[in-house]
C-alpha cells in the first residue's frame, strides 16, 4: 500500500511540474488582456477556496489535494507571468496595461507571498521525509528517494516561477524589492544545504569508488556508487539552476560556481563569464599548501628514500657492467666488441630500471597499472614501429653471427668505412675522409656484407705495363727484386709476377704479393712509386696509348 500510494504521488507531482511548463507554453498566447485577467481571478478564487478546504480533507486525500494545490498554483503564477509579458508589450500610458498595474498592486499583490509560503510548506515535507528514509529500505526506499527528488523539483520550479514574477513587476515598473528580499534567504539557505550535500556526497563517492577498486565484483558498492552518483547528478543540476536563478537577480554566486568546477560540473560559458575559476584556483592553491604543509615531512622522508634507492641502483647499475664487462674480456671468451659493448649495456639499464620501479613503490606508486599500461602501451607502440622491430631483430643477429667488429673497414648498404659503434637499432660508420654514416641494421642484414679487414693476411693486386720492344724476363726480374726489398711483403704466401694481358699497347704484368691486412695501403702506394723509379732506371717503358696520323696531299 505504501508503495503504490508513493507511486501514485510521484505521478502526480510529475504531472504537476510538466503542467506548469505546459501552462507557460500554450497560455496567454492569442488571449486579450482582459481574458487574462478575468482567467487570473478565477485562478486565484479556485485556489483560494481548496487551500481553505484542505485541512478539513480527509487524510487519504491529503496529499492528493496538497499537489492539486500546487498545480492550481503553477496554473496562478503562470497566468500571472502571461498577463505582465502582454501588458508589458503595452504602451506605458495604454489604458489596458495601467489596469494590470492596478490589478496587481491591489488584488494581486500577496500571489508571490502566498507562493513562498509555499515553499515553506515544501520544505517541511521534504525534511520530514528525509528524516524517515532511515527506516525504510528495498522497494520503499527507493520509491521514497524519488519522492523527496520530485519534491525538491517541484520546489525549483516555484523559485522559477517566483523569478518570471520579479522580473515581470520590473518590465512594469512596479516595486519588486519586498519580493525579492524574501526570496533572496530562501534561495542562498537553499543553495547552502545542495552545496553542503553535494561536497558530503562527493567525498562519500571517492571513498566508495577507492574501495570498488580494491572490491570489484562488490555488487553492494556498486548499487550505493549507483545511487549516490544518480543524486550528485540531479543535486548538480539543481545547483546549477538555483545560480541561474540568483544571477537573474542580480547576485553573484562565484564561490558556488567553483563548487559547480570542482564537484566535476566541468566548464560552462557560465562559468566562464564569471570568476569562478579563479575562486577554484585560489581555494585549489590554498588546499594545496595547506595539504603541503600537513604532509610535508612524510613527503619529503619519500623524496629522501626515493633519491637513496635511485642512487643505490646507479651505483649498483655501474658495478654490473664493469663485472659484465670483466666477464666478458675474460681469456678464452669468444665474443666481438660489439656484442661486449651492447651486453654492458643492457645490463646497466635493466639494474637501473629495476632500481628506478622499486623506488617508485616505496613511495606508494603502484606498479601494477602502470606495467599494465606500459605492456599494452608497448603493443601499440611495436605495432607502429614495424620496421624499428626489424632493425633490432637485424641487430641481434649480426651481435650473434659477428660479420664484422669495431674498426673493421666494410662495405655495406652502398657504403664503406670503419665500423666504430653499433647498437641494436643502427650501425655507426666512419668513412676514410672522415663523414660519419649512420645506417639502419635491418638494411646491412638484408644485404651483402663485405668485411674488407676480418682476415689477418691480404693479396696486394697491381699491374704493370711494359711496351712491346722490352725484355720480359729483365723486366719480371726487377719485380722481383722491389718485391724482395720491400720489408713488409711477406716471403709466405709467395709473390706472383706474371704476364697477364697482351694489351693494345703493352704488355701488362700482375704482380700479387701478400701483407698483413693492416700494411696494404702502405705496400700499394710504396711498390707503386718504386717499380715506376726502377722500371726508369732500368730501361723498361712503360707504354701509354697514342695515335699516329698520316698527312697524305694530293696533287690536282
Amino acid at each position: 500500500m505504501f508503495l503504490s500510494r508513493q507511486l501514485r504521488i510521484i505521478a502526480l507531482s510529475i504531472l504537476c511540474i510538466t503542467g506548469l511548463h505546459v501552462n507557460a507554453d500554450t497560455k496567454g498566447q492569442g488571449e486579450s488582456i482582459t481574458e487574462l485577467t478575468a482567467r487570473l481571478q478565477q485562478d486565484a478564487a479556485a485556489l483560494s477556496r481548496l487551500s481553505s478546504s484542505i485541512d478539513q480533507a480527509p487524510e487519504q486525500d491529503r496529499e492528493a489535494l496538497i499537489f492539486r494545490r500546487d498545480d492550481r498554483s503553477f496554473r496562478l503564477l503562470t497566468d500571472l507571468h502571461s498577463l505582465v509579458k502582454a501588458a508589458a508589450e503595452l504602451a506605458e500610458d495604454d489604458p489596458e496595461r495601467l489596469e494590470v498595474v492596478n490589478q496587481l498592486e491591489t488584488n494581486l499583490q500577496g500571489a508571490g507571498e502566498g507562493v513562498l509560503d509555499r515553499i515553506g510548506e515544501l520544505g517541511t515535507r521534504i525534511a520530514g521525509l528525509t528524516s524517515e528514509l532511515d527506516s525504510l529500505s528495498g522497494a520503499q526506499l527507493v520509491s521514497a528517494e524519488a519522492y523527496i527528488q520530485s519534491l525538491e523539483t517541484l520546489r525549483f520550479s516555484y523559485y522559477q516561477a517566483l523569478v518570471d514574477v520579479i522580473e515581470g513587476r520590473k518590465a512594469l515598473g512596479l516595486a519588486k524589492a519586498s519580493l525579492a528580499d524574501r526570496l533572496l534567504p530562501k534561495l542562498y539557505l537553499h543553495s547552502e544545504a545542495m552545496v553542503g550535500r553535494i561536497e558530503y556526497t562527493g567525498g562519500a563517492l571517492r571513498e566508495l569508488k577507492e574501495r570498488q577498486s580494491g572490491e570489484p565484483n562488490n555488487a553492494d558498492l556498486q548499487t550505493a556508487i549507483a545511487a549516490m552518483s544518480r543524486g550528485q547528478t540531479l543535486d548538480l543540476a539543481h545547483l546549477d539552476g538555483m545560480l541561474d536563478l540568483l544571477e537573474a537577480l542580480g547576485e553573484d554566486p562565484v564561490g558556488y560556481r567553483a563548487i559547480l568546477l570542482e564537484q566535476g560540473k566541468g566548464l560552462s560559458i557560465s562559468t566562464l563569464e564569471t570568476d569562478a575559476v579563479l575562486s577554484l584556483l585560489q581555494d585549489s592553491w590554498v588546499s594545496i599548501k595547506q595539504a603541503f604543509i600537513d604532509e610535508a615531512p612524510d613527503l619529503l622522508f619519500q623524496l629522501l628514500i626515493f633519491i637513496v634507492i635511485v642512487l643505490v641502483a646507479r651505483s649498483l647499475s655501474r658495478m654490473t657492467k664493469k663485472a659484465v664487462k670483466a666477464a666478458c674480456e675474460r681469456p678464452g671468451v669468444d665474443m666481438s666488441v660489439l656484442l661486449k659493448d651492447v651486453l654492458v649495456s643492457v645490463c646497466g639499464g635493466v639494474v637501473m630500471v629495476v632500481g628506478i620501479l622499486v623506488a617508485l613503490a616505496q613511495v606508494g606508486i603502484s606498479l601494477g597499472p602502470m606495467l599494465a599500461g606500459l605492456g599494452v602501451a608497448g603493443f601499440v607502440v611495436g605495432f607502429a614501429l614495424q620496421d624499428t622491430l626489424g632493425n633490432f631483430a637485424a641487430g641481434g643477429m649480426i651481435l650473434i653471427y659477428r660479420p664484422y667488429d669495431v674498426d673493421d673497414f666494410v662495405e655495406v648498404a652502398g657504403a664503406s668505412g670503419l665500423v666504430k659503434k653499433m647498437s641494436l637499432v643502427s650501425t655507426t660508420i666512419t668513412t676514410f675522409d672522415n663523414q660519419t654514416l649512420v645506417i639502419p641494421n635491418s638494411k646491412i642484414w638484408g644485404d651483402v656484407i663485405k668485411n674488407v679487414t676480418a682476415q689477418k693476411l691480404r693479396r696486394v693486386d697491381l699491374v704493370f705495363g711494359i711496351g712491346y720492344g722490352d725484355d720480359i724476363p729483365h723486366a719480371e726480374s726487377v719485380l722481383e727484386q722491389v718485391l724482395e726489398e720491400h720489408e713488409k711483403i711477406l716471403s709466405k704466401p709467395a709473390a706472383l709476377i706474371k704476364v697477364n694481358e697482351l694489351g693494345d699497347s703493352s704488355v701488362n704484368l700482375a704482380v700479387r704479393p701478400w701483407v698483413k691486412t693492416e700494411d696494404y695501403w702502405d705496400v700499394y702506394w710504396d711498390l707503386t712509386r718504386e717499380v715506376k723509379l726502377r722500371f726508369d732506371r732500368e730501361g723498361i717503358s712503360i707504354p701509354f696509348p697514342q695515335r699516329d696520323v698520316h698527312h697524305y696531299q694530293e696533287e690536282t
